[in-house]
């Protein structure tokens, strides 16, 4: 691991997203149904899932420091006919930055998604997953 005990605490933040090819059919299901699977509520447990994710990001990844988050979002919405967009935005003051907090919880958030989905097409594609901002470390980044 890196060491980070001679850095400052400070705010620091991340917002990553994924982008899930539902396809029309998934979608439209789901939508006539409340957003409800055979297994359950779609965005909700998803959003649940992706919270803890974010929450053992330490525990998942073996160089990654174990943070206590000040705070976790997940976003789920439609982006076109056939995708989902999530968001998960995460957030610390502490020594380190949030960044891989922030793109664990999007993909688990992601993984949820098809497993909550897989009974209605196996034709789900989780297409892409990125960085798009952080704050509060050595410098700021966002994605344009």
């Amino acid at each position: 691991m890196v060491d980070v005990g001679a850095k400052a605490i400070t705010q620091r933040s991340a917002r990553a997203q994924c982008l899930v090819h539902l396809g029309a059919q998934v979608l439209s299901q789901l939508q006539g149904q409340d957003w409800q699977s055979p297994k359950g509520p779609v965005f909700q447990t998803a959003i649940l899932a992706g919270v803890m994710g974010a929450k053992k990001t330490g525990d998942l990844i073996p160089l990654c420091h174990p943070l206590g988050l000040d705070h976790c979002h997940i976003e789920i919405s439609v982006a076109g006919p056939e995708e989902v967009l999530i968001q998960c935005t995460a957030s610390v003051s502490g020594k380190t930055g949030v960044e891989m907090e922030a793109l664990t919880g999007a993909s688990i958030a992601a993984l949820t998604l098809y497993d909550m989905c897989k009974a209605l097409s196996h034709d789900i594609r989780i297409v892409e997953l990125k960085l798009m901002e952080k704050t509060g470390g050595k410098k700021d980044f966002k994605r344009t």
